[in-house]
């Protein structure tokens, strides 16, 4: 594990003059295990495995597939966490909490639903010495968890809609290959679940969720993803249809499923009896829908952004900004250049502008730099004897390594335009590499290809169940099969008489094929 290796130098770091200038010398230290043994082009898992590590978001647990999340990931959680339950609330969604644990009876009764978690569900099956009679499940998810309740709660038209949402953390056990925050035992979420008169309500609704997705990935994590509709073979299980924000990672020519939202039709209503009367006096079953996304998307901003450095955090959801770091050299104005990182800092901060300085003393500056560099913040400000002559400060991005210098009269409203300005290029940059993997193929010869060359593909296809389970088992190999990712909701037009890539029958529409997570 990346959290077990030897520790070695940092790989750029040149040890600069004693950090404390002309006053007390310290010992200065020239190593540490910032310095990565993997590039992200050559080994892209071991890279990931150790910048996940080294730049302080996860430490591996004594459990497989189980990691503790340090405050580094979770305040872009939170951040994430604070735009969405606002922009929810405005919907009139209300946060509630269900318990952990799920009755097998209940587990059973939707089996379309509970075959697609079934190998992944959790037991509990002691209490200290003793077994349990009866064996707990812990939740995968809660659909089988709530709608017992919804049952109960919805009777009449006037108690729809019913629309709720839960911030917990869900268990799915049985998977190989962990990955930090991709792919994980437990992990932390947000789902929803909403009841409706009609269907029109509900198709509304899933849309409306979608796009916050969207902009969770895009604005604040600078991830470009496309907004598509799953196949009846990758929906969610039990549900009528499922919408998703797809990402794409090019170094691993992988798509990966960003955040879903599904509309579960009355299947789940016909089951559990959420039956309500109408305005007419008549029964009718609720429409329902359910809708997450998980601590997934900070691995995806991991693998999109991150170099060589270290992470590259969007200004956004970083919870350091700007790290102020002084600069001093022999016989300089130590005190001076201390005051004026202190000033600095305190400019920001009171602009709203999350900003933090390192006066730790036994470090040299060159250590200090890689150090914040791999955690991935997004601005330096370093103050040496020539910038406090000058009254400046000298700023160096995180994402190109641009060194600007910014007088300090102007400080404030020059730093927010670079971290503006850091935040659209990390998108912009992001796009660009995602665009450049996109092939439009018409042929099978030309998928094959493109699927060897890491591609995202967009195809024309028939839309049967069949075909894509035969591309499925003409593509299995060493790197997994290729699948739908998903079809645009943005359709390109499909011209008269264009046939499917892969069965050669007319398309209707047109998909999105690749390898994923």
């Amino acid at each position: 594990m990346a959290g077990g290796r030897e520790k070695k130098p940092i790989a750029n770091a040149k040890p600069k003059a004693n950090a404390g200038g002309g006053g007390k010398k310290k010992e200065v230290k020239k190593e540490t295990g910032l310095g990565l043994s993997y590039n992200k082009d050559d080994n892209f898992g071991e890279w990931y495995s150790e910048v996940v590590v080294n730049g302080e978001m996860i430490e591996y647990y004594d459990i497989s597939g189980c990691y503790i999340m340090r405050p580094w990931a979770i305040s872009i959680w939170e951040t994430m966490q604070k735009f969405f339950d606002a922009e929810i609330k405005k919907m009139k969604i209300q946060n509630c909490y269900f318990p952990l644990f799920v009755s097998p009876t209940v587990l059973q009764k939707e089996k379309d639903h509970i075959e697609g978690f079934a190998p992944e569900v959790a037991w509990v099956t002691k209490s200290g010495e003793s077994d349990l009679e009866v064996p707990i499940a812990i939740r995968p998810t809660s659909e089988t968890v709530m709608y017992p309740y919804f049952s109960k709660w919805i009777r009449g038209h006037r108690d729809l809609p019913l629309k709720l949402n839960q911030w917990c953390n869900v268990v799915r056990w049985e998977f190989s290959n962990p990955t930090p925050f991709i792919r994980s035992r437990e992990f932390l979420w947000q789902e929803g679940h909403t009841a409706f008169a009609t269907k029109s309500e509900a198709d509304d609704e899933v849309l409306q969720i979608l796009e916050l997705y969207r902009r969770i990935y895009e604005e604040f994590l600078a991830v470009p993803v496309i907004k598509g509709k799953k196949s009846e073979l990758e929906k969610f299980a039990g549900g009528l249809y499922t919408t998703t924000v797809e990402a794409f990672i090019p170094n691993t020519g992988r798509g990966i499923q960003g955040a879903t939202s599904h509309c579960l039709g009355q299947n789940f209503s016909k089951m559990f009896e959420i039956i309500f009367e109408n305005e007419k006096g008549e029964k009718a079953m609720a429409w329902q829908n359910s809708w997450a996304y998980t601590t997934r998307t900070i691995g995806v901003m991991v693998m999109v952004h991150g170099d060589d450095k270290g992470l590259m955090l969007p200004p956004k959801v970083a919870s350091v900004q700007v790290i102020v770091i002084p600069v001093p050299y022999k016989d300089a104005d130590t005190q001076g250049i201390f005051d004026a990182c202190t000033a600095t800092v305190e400019k920001l901060c009171e602009a709203g502008i999350r900003a933090n300085s390192d006066f730790r003393d036994n470090y040299s500056p060159g250590w200090k730099y890689s150090h914040w560099e791999m955690k991935g913040v997004p601005l330096r400000i370093e103050i040496g004897p020539k910038d406090l002559a000058n009254d400046q400060v000298r700023a160096v991005r995180r994402d190109n390594g641009a060194k600007i210098d910014l007088p300090r009269g102007s400080l404030v409203e020059r730093v927010k335009e670079l971290l503006e300005e850091v935040q659209e290029s990390l998108f912009v940059a992001a796009k660009q590499r995602r665009d450049a993997c996109i092939q439009i193929v018409k042929t099978w010869d030309e998928f094959v290809e493109a699927l060897g060359q890491r591609k995202m593909i967009l195809a024309p296809w028939c839309d049967e169940e069949e075909v894509e389970k035969d591309v499925k088992a003409r593509t299995k190999g060493e790197m997994g099969a290729a699948k739908t990712l998903c079809s645009p909701l943005e359709q390109p037009e499909v011209p008269e008489g264009t046939l499917c890539f892969a069965s050669g029958k007319p398309a209707k529409k047109w998909t999105y094929w690749g390898r994923s997570y």
